[in-house]
């Protein structure tokens, strides 16, 4: 474990290096990352966010969830390849066994060490306009009870698209910690298939998501 560790501080090292002094220009709010695991919740534009998110990150050990559908031939072997190294929870959003399974390995992953970076939109937003979340992070959120720190990247529409451009202009701006203490003691006493467990985790997505786009605005 300690060996993989190494090799991805070490694998990470130079993509780190290359994201701050080449395209991010400001980060604000760093301070309110707690010392305990938590989740990182952002929007999210483009693939650079990956990127970004995780440089924020470094050192701390980081996990991601990424979709795996999408991905096919030669670019699939390479993007199965960059998730192995990275330590990437894979997620097929058409297969329901797989969400569950993501929800699992990221609960599993968050009681023992680091940051679970999760982008509850889903996918990315085509406008700049923070999407409707969907409700995997307060799912996890209620499975471990770790905080949901909600974070915002800026950057120009279009800023990784077609046309990709060496710009050092993207901001980032960190919230405080959301601990959702109230409603985590409700979750206690529910079914997690009832309808009120489902509203409780509706309302703590749509508090992330308000906090999200307040960090973008």
């Amino acid at each position: 474990m300690k060996s993989v560790q190494f090799f991805r501080f070490f694998f990470n090292l130079p993509i780190v290096l290359f994201t701050k002094n080449f395209f991010i220009k400001e980060i604000e709010g760093k301070e309110n990352f707690p010392r305990e695991n938590f989740i990182l919740a952002s929007n999210h534009q483009d693939y650079l966010d990956i990127f970004v998110s995780g440089s924020i990150c470094f050192p701390r050990k980081f996990h991601f969830i990424g979709q795996v559908d999408t991905w096919h031939g030669f670019r699939g072997t390479l993007v199965k390849t960059f998730y192995f190294l990275e330590g990437v929870i894979p997620l097929d959003r058409k297969n329901e066994k797989s969400k569950q399974e993501a929800v699992e390995k990221a609960v599993e992953i968050l009681k023992k060490e680091g940051v679970l970076i999760i982008y509850p939109e889903g996918r990315r937003s085509r406008t700049g306009l923070v999407q409707k979340g969907k409700l995997g992070a307060a799912k996890i959120f209620l499975e471990t009870g770790v905080p949901i720190v909600p974070m915002g990247i800026k950057k120009p529409v279009g800023f990784f698209g077609e046309k990709p451009e060496i710009k050092r202009n993207i901001e980032v701006k960190i919230g405080k910690p959301l601990y959702f203490r109230e409603e985590l003691e409700k979750a206690t006493n529910l079914e997690k298939n009832s309808k009120e467990y489902f509203q409780l985790l509706e309302e703590i997505t749509e508090k992330t998501m308000k906090e999200i786009s307040n960090l973008v605005t």
